[in-house]
């Protein structure tokens, strides 16, 4: 099976070429996808139109890559709990438009249905795009409002998270199941190239949300997380959410809400996702009940992380000591993975991934796509060459086998599954 090119007339209709094959990218350059790679385009998918590129393929009669000049490039957004291998494929002209802050996995059309080259990574089915009812969604927002009229955190969650921006994991609150977002903090310490939250007006790329303008108190926090942690299935909160800075820089309000939450109750499990930034800090939050730490990175490579985060005030071995710490006081600790065909499968990053996980004793990789038009962000980087690549499926088998008990996933796993992973999971 191998999948026909997809190109739109810019009009907003998707059309099959069937002159041509689908192709991947990796890195810089085009690919045949294997057949083994490709699966149906899963419920939640997305596809887009790329204005000024002409979709790469591979010509039906030759066998030789040419452009598609019938219309612009399409590429697929796959949902939560998929990741994907290869990039769309496409020329790009000139005066071609920067893309917004979006995932672009190469897609393509077979027997009546939209197909892309991507794993389910992740078999929890908490931001399954089926399982949310929009009316549920209003009325829990509505109910839960009502409760807490005087809390900020709850408004921005509702009116921004749950309302505008449709957030999973907001909606998943007012629905009163599994992880609820706690966002705390308005700063940053890093300038990541490709923060959703914040961008400077001069850039190119405008950043997908408006992020957190308070700091909210822990009397605010503790309000309505332990009743969620009382009563939601598979609970957990998580600091540090795509609609704020940093945590860790709020980190005194969050340790006193995390030990008044524990004088309340003992359920469910205390998560932050965090760049890392501030071992110190994490240790004194481990002490007062943390459960759990997810810390994002776009690579394992100190210099491309830095490049790309550009922190103030830490380095990435700060990072490397967070995730130390909470492993020496009996954490769970998780990487957040923005997955880019051609970079984080390429050997060098393959080995600096290795060496992260043998020096902090990782329990789980969240292989994220990452949401970033690929020319800008090579461009960014100064990335010429990326170096030898071994393809995504590989590495992740690598990484597999060579580190069996690293879990691979999606989301943060609740108390219950860090206990057992493999068969106790929210349903």
């Amino acid at each position: 099976m191998t999948p026909y090119l997809l190109y739109s007339d810019g009009e907003g209709t998707i059309f099959e070429d069937t002159s041509l094959y689908s192709v991947g990218r990796s890195g810089w350059d085009a690919y045949p996808i294997p057949e083994e790679d490709w699966i149906e385009l899963p419920d939640g998918g997305n596809l887009y139109e790329l204005p000024g590129r002409r979709g790469i393929g591979i010509d039906v009669k030759t066998g030789e890559m040419r452009l598609c000049e019938k219309g612009w490039a399409v590429a697929a957004f796959i949902p939560p709990a998929h990741t994907g291998f290869y990039l769309a494929a496409y020329e790009t002209s000139q005066d071609a438009p920067t893309l917004p802050l979006f995932c672009y996995t190469a897609a393509g059309w077979y027997g009546d249905k939209f197909f892309v080259p991507a794993i389910r990574i992740e078999r929890d089915i908490r931001q399954e795009c089926s399982g949310y009812d929009q009316n549920k969604v209003e009325s829990g927002v509505g109910e839960i409002v009502a409760n807490y009229p005087h809390n900020r955190l709850v408004k921005h969650l509702a009116d921004n998270c749950a309302l505008t921006y449709h957030c999973p994991a907001a909606r998943n609150y007012f629905l009163g199941r599994w992880e609820c977002p706690v966002p705390t903090s308005p700063a940053c310490n890093a300038n990541c190239l490709g923060c959703i939250s914040f961008q400077p007006e001069e850039e190119t790329i405008v950043s997908t949300q408006d992020r957190l303008n308070f700091r909210p108190t822990a009397e605010e926090i503790v309000e309505f997380t332990v009743p969620h942690l009382e009563t939601a299935p598979y609970p957990l909160i998580s600091f540090g959410q795509g609609c704020e800075g940093e945590p860790l820089l709020m980190w005194e309000t969050i340790k006193d809400a995390i030990i008044e939450i524990r004088k309340h109750t003992q359920k469910g499990s205390i998560n932050i996702n965090t760049n890392g930034s501030k071992p110190d800090a994490v240790e004194q939050l481990m002490k007062a009940g943390l459960n759990s730490i997810r810390v994002s990175l776009n690579s394992a490579r100190e210099d491309i992380y830095t490049k790309y985060y550009m922190p103030n005030n830490y380095s990435f071995n700060d990072l490397v000591e967070s995730l130390k710490v909470v492993k020496k006081y009996g954490g769970w600790a998780s990487i957040n993975y923005f997955v880019f065909p051609g970079m984080t499968d390429c050997v060098e990053e393959y080995d600096a991934l290795c060496d992260l996980i043998q020096k902090t004793g990782l329990d789980m990789i969240q292989w994220r796509n990452f949401n970033i038009d690929p020319d800008w962000y090579l461009g960014k980087m100064g990335i010429v060459e990326p170096g030898e690549c071994m393809g995504v499926r590989q590495m992740m088998d690598l990484i597999h086998e060579e580190f069996p008990n690293v879990k691979f996933g999606y989301f943060n796993p609740p108390i219950e599954r860090m206990v057992n992973y493999d068969t106790d999971f929210a349903h």
